[in-house]
């Protein structure tokens, strides 16, 4: 894949995108001078999903990037992107929220988190059930942890071709943005990020209220490496 490539790629998705939709570039696996050539047509957020591949790129490309982690992260992984991640968008238990919270405490940071739903009908993928979140949120452990910003929901949607299950899904975690931001963040306008939408799916996401999508494949092409 060459620059321009990236760059015609990149336009594509861009130009097709709603005015408000941030877009998170997934950028696992694919060298810096991929990630450069969207960083030169004004992009600013990339995804990464694994620590030492994030941590070199962290030292190789401009500071002014916005750094998320959007894969599943281990609890003995959070000390290490600590110091410089801008938001950890899969948090998927309390325990991850806790390591989080204090990671950031030694470094006098407050980490962006989003909250992962499993909605899907997939036992493979992680994240809280609505029922599990509920419960969390009830139980207000969460408002002690002043160095955590709960931002929002992230979801991923089955991996099918039926749009209908896939839009019934994404309307699934819509619907219960608004239940969630009522109940517990309504004085809270930073609690704003509704996470859904791929490559294969984002154009759905976008019908249905979500503001932030994270896309790769239709950018970068297939993993490098």
């Amino acid at each position: 894949m060459t620059g321009n490539e990236i760059k015609q790629r990149y336009h594509m998705v861009t130009d097709s995108l709603k005015d408000g939709v941030r877009l998170v570039a997934i950028s696992k696996y694919h060298p810096a001078e991929h990630i450069m050539a969207a960083y030169n047509e004004g992009q600013r957020i990339f995804g990464e999903s694994h620590v030492q591949e994030l941590e070199r790129k962290v030292k190789e490309l401009p500071n002014d990037i916005e750094w998320h982690f959007i894969g599943h992260l281990q609890t003995n992984k959070v000390k290490y992107i600590a110091p410089y991640i801008s938001m950890i968008e899969a948090v998927d238990s309390i325990r991850l929220m806790k390591e989080i919270d204090k990671q950031a405490a030694k470094h006098n940071r407050t980490i962006d988190i989003l909250l992962e739903l499993h909605i899907a009908k997939e036992a493979t993928k992680y994240g809280f059930s609505l029922d599990e979140c509920r419960e969390i949120l009830n139980e207000g452990e969460w408002r002690s942890m002043t160095h955590i910003r709960i931002c929002g929901l992230m979801m991923m949607a089955s991996n099918t071709d039926n749009e209908e299950q896939i839009r019934s899904e994404f309307n699934q975690a819509a619907d219960f943005f608004e239940e969630v931001r009522t109940m517990f963040f309504k004085d809270e306008p930073s609690f704003s990020c509704r996470s859904w939408g791929m490559s294969h799916d984002y154009h759905i996401a976008c019908q249905c209220r979500s503001n932030m999508v994270r896309i790769g494949t239709s950018i970068f092409g297939e993993r490098v490496y």
